[in-house]
């Protein structure tokens, strides 16, 4: 497995993804605490719509300067990640993780950690502190982002907050 940065050329190796998991848990903010719920339900991969947005936003992404690593096994696409290309908070030293995806028959052998050290590493060469992360609310992302660094925000972004409400808002300190 080769992790290596993604250019924006590269965009439709997304659609190699399989983002389909099985959700047991969910967390939901509650007074500012995490609180757990039960799911028990399949999540599908995405359709095509959703790969395009997908698409899409990753070439954006890319476009106006954010950064991403992808994951290879061979000429396969196992896992990506994004690297927002904007400071965000108080003090502008924050840069977002703004996609994060492991394939389902490549997931638990470590390569989100391997992407992850990888945009730390940039955001903290580009002059950043933290690394926002607005995480899916499932039990599997926000147990990896909090394995990884990632607390709890009391700031969370309220851009990001209104494009997904549901989200669990964390920094990684770099």
């Amino acid at each position: 497995m080769i992790i290596r940065q993604m250019h924006v050329n590269e965009a439709d190796k997304i659609r190699q993804i399989d983002r389909s998991e099985q959700i047991d848990r969910i967390y939901k903010m509650n007074g500012g605490q995490l609180e757990t719920v039960p799911m028990g339900h399949e999540c599908p991969t995405w359709d095509e719509e959703h790969t395009d947005e997908m698409v899409n936003r990753f070439q954006r992404e890319l476009e106006q300067g954010g950064t991403a690593y992808g994951a290879f096994d061979g000429e396969v696409l196992a896992g990506f990640g994004v690297l927002g290309h904007r400071f965000r908070g108080r003090n502008q030293d924050q840069l977002q993780v703004d996609l994060m995806y492991v394939s389902r028959p490549y997931r638990r052998q470590g390569l989100a950690t391997r992407i992850m050290n990888e945009l730390s590493r940039v955001a903290k060469e580009r002059g950043a502190s933290y690394l926002y992360i607005s995480s899916t609310e499932t039990e599997s992302a926000v147990g990896f982002y909090r394995a990884n660094g990632g607390n709890l925000t009391e700031e969370v972004d309220e851009e990001l907050y209104q494009q997904e409400p549901e989200d669990i808002h964390m920094l990684k300190k770099l």
